[in-house]
């Protein structure tokens, strides 16, 4: 006959005596009196058996402290009885209701049994489930297969008071699947821009030639829109009947079967904004300089911007009709900027031009051509289209027209285009002789109508497979513009000035001045002016005479400006405008407090810079070792003085071996603070023992320079 007592139970199922009898009391019916009371018979053996079960799964409390639904108790106790009352067996049997209670808990056991292992079934279906940064509650529900109603249950409980489809946090989130035994991981977000645009590298077997692009720089005044229209009415007028019918910003210039294509921009500013977009547009820059006049301030920057862009420079020596004109002055001059002539030895290929009478035209075309062919210039034109805006308006007949320089596949009529954040489709294609075209391939420049917006000169432009990726993809770049806005319209203060620049989210730091008398006005302007350094420019958008208004608020809420006003006040409305705008205003009664002010906010907060101070130089001549304290170097004092606060650097054969703190330093018996040049003394070195003779040792501070 199977016994067991209630502590042996205990024991077993790792539980108190107390939570064995109440177990017994609400699982199987069973009343016991204390820890040393025994149950015997059947009880005993059905007992023995849930125990001998949980063993097996190895969890002790995963079934104890499992706690079931009345309801569903009630249901099953029902079902049982039902199916049990018939049963063909004798009535003694029947009426034998402890028993009955135990064949009963035995079968609710059994099915809570089985839920349970469904439970884990569903669990193990579910898996390691992934969520992103925030998830919708509804969305959330879905992915771990629960009803969102028991979410927002969870939720409130926790405290967080949400509707189904307002977001949780990843960590929120977390907490709540943990409650199902759920494994959450947080969603890599993968740049789902990158998978629509699907822009690729091409295989090399995939590429042909294409005509280069090239830009003209150089000096105001220099020729360089002369020049331009040299080799336009040369080379592309005189085959057009009515002349150009329109101009795009781009035009190709056919010499001996081939394409040269010419791009009309600004100049180097133009260049390099659009270069620092990511556009790199130009293959060749033509640098235009007067033959009569030299290399000039905007010459000079031309050079720097082309060679930061790594393109190849022909130097175009302009106006060598004129009786004053010197080419041999202006090469001359070039070399102090590493632009050396070919015929001088060097690698820069200079072209005596005039655009006026038309001389060394051809030849600078041609030259165009050698420097192009050596770079070998190529792209896949089987693909779809990628290329660079260079130019967009809004016509008032036509809508949004761009012109794109298309620098890899062929851009058609019909394709799905994404530039920056504005898409479309492409309606027509117009050369730039002003005829309509089917298709564009690479480096041909054309306008394209069809575009939702207006886009950003430098926008790189996609063909996608659809108008649908299309609208997708500026959505997304919407948005990421718009976080991006409101992660950076927090108002400029004098107090946080040093950290955004620090983040590189000021460039300029604009300000608003106003005065009592005009004479203030202009001498506070030049005076803040003159304080911009490399790292921020002080810009003055607005200087005026009298008090502070509510306008010149607006105006700085709008611009990110601070407000200094000189012996005048803001008036009521304009100071409750501005603590609602968040607008920094600050007033002075002494025009050098303002300069100073914001002096210290851009150049006295600046971090300073720290330079090392060698403060002596030792020689090590003996060594000796003591148990306590470790390697003693007995030194001999070069040069300067070494103080105890001093760092240190060991020096073996030239090689710094280690850097840290002097331990002690001493002079015969005695501690002392410093040891001057031509004194023997002897330290220790922090955590370092491995001093050897003739060992040089270095003793340094680091100095705080402050920038100015």
């Amino acid at each position: 006959m199977s016994i067991i007592r209630v502590y042996e139970l205990a024991k077993q199922l790792n539980m108190t005596s107390k939570e064995v009898i109440e177990l017994l009391k609400k699982e199987f019916d069973i009343e016991v009196k204390n820890h040393l009371s025994s149950i015997e018979g059947e009880e005993a053996k059905i007992i023995m058996e849930y125990v001998e079960e949980i063993k097996n799964k190895g969890n002790k409390n995963e079934d104890i402290n499992h706690n079931k639904e009345k309801n569903e108790e009630k249901n099953i106790a029902k079902h049982e009885d039902d199916k049990f009352d018939d049963l063909d067996v004798d009535d003694d049997f029947k009426k034998n209701e402890k028993i009955r209670k135990k064949v009963r808990n035995e079968k609710i056991k059994r099915h809570l049994g089985k839920e349970n292992k469904k439970q884990e079934e569903q669990i193990e279906d579910i898996g390691i489930v992934t969520i992103p940064e925030s998830v919708r509650v509804s969305e959330f529900a879905e992915r771990i297969k629960k009803p969102a109603t028991e979410i927002l249950k969870k939720l409130i409980l926790m405290g967080v008071f949400v509707t189904i489809n307002q977001e949780i946090s990843f960590e929120v989130a977390e907490k709540i699947a943990e409650q199902y035994n759920i494994l959450l991981e947080k969603e890599v977000k993968q740049e789902r821009e990158e998978v629509l645009i699907n822009d690729f590298e091409d295989k090399e077997e995939d590429l042909m030639p294409r005509p280069p692009v090239v830009t003209v720089m150089g000096h105001v005044d220099h020729g360089k829109t002369s020049l331009l229209d040299a080799i336009r009415h040369s080379k592309v007028v005189e085959t057009e009947a009515g002349g150009i019918t329109q101009h795009i910003g781009a035009y190709t210039v056919d010499i001996n079967d081939k394409k040269i294509v010419f791009l009309d921009t600004p100049g180097h500013e133009a260049f390099t904004a659009m270069r620092a977009r990511g556009a790199q547009v130009t293959d060749i820059a033509i640098l235009v300089v007067a033959a009569d006049d030299g290399v000039m301030p905007q010459t000079i920057e031309a050079i720097n911007h082309a060679k930061a862009a790594n393109v190849p420079i022909i130097v175009a020596i302009n106006k060598i009709d004129k009786s004053s004109a010197n080419p041999d002055r202006v090469k001359q001059e070039l070399t102090e900027y590493g632009l050396i002539a070919e015929e001088w030895g060097g690698d820069t290929i200079c072209v005596p031009v005039s655009a006026k009478t038309k001389q060394g035209i051809d030849t600078l075309l041609e030259m165009i051509l050698l420097v192009a062919e050596m770079q070998e210039l190529k792209a896949n034109p089987n693909r779809p289209a990628k290329g660079t805006i260079i130019e967009a308006k809004l016509d008032k007949g036509r809508g949004p027209v761009a012109t794109v320089i298309v620098q890899k596949g062929t851009l058609k009529v019909g394709d799905s285009i994404i530039a920056g954040t504005t898409y479309g489709k492409v309606r027509a294609l117009i050369d730039d002789k002003g005829r309509k075209v089917k298709s564009a391939g690479p480096s041909i420049p054309v306008e394209i109508l069809g575009l939702a917006e207006v886009p950003n000169a430098g926008d790189i432009l996609y063909a996608v497979s659809d108008e649908k990726t299309a609208r997708q993809i500026s959505e997304m770049r919407k948005e990421k513009e718009r976080q991006q806005y409101f992660a950076s319209s927090s108002k400029i203060t004098l107090q946080d000035l040093f950290s955004q620049i620090q983040e590189g989210k000021v460039k300029e730091l604009n300000i608003i001045v106003k005065a009592d008398v005009q004479g203030s006005v202009e001498a506070l302007k030049q005076a803040l002016e003159k304080l911009t350094n490399d790292e921020v420019k002080v810009r003055v958008i607005h200087g005026g005479v009298g008090a502070i208004t509510e306008s010149d608020i607006t105006l700085a809420s709008a611009s990110n400006a601070i407000i200094i006003g000189f012996n005048v006040r803001p008036n009521n409305m304009a100071m409750q405008l501005a603590e609602r705008e968040k607008v920094e205003v600050k007033t002075y009664r002494i025009i050098y407090e303002a300069i100073d002010d914001i002096q210290a906010a851009m150049k006295g907060m600046l971090e300073p810079e720290y330079k090392e101070v060698i403060t002596a130089r030792l020689s090590v001549r003996q060594t000796f070792k003591a148990s306590n304290i470790g390697t003693i170097a007995g030194c001999y004092v070069e040069d300067g003085k070494v103080n105890r606060n001093n760092s240190i650097r060991v020096i073996r054969n030239g090689v710094v071996i280690y850097e840290g703190k002097i331990a002690s330093l001493k002079r015969f018996k005695d501690d002392v603070r410093e040891v001057a040049a031509g004194y023997e003394c002897g330290l220790t070195i922090e955590r370092f023992n491995d001093i050897k003779e003739g060992d040089i040792l270095e003793t340094y501070t680091i100095e705080e320079v402050k920038r100015a």
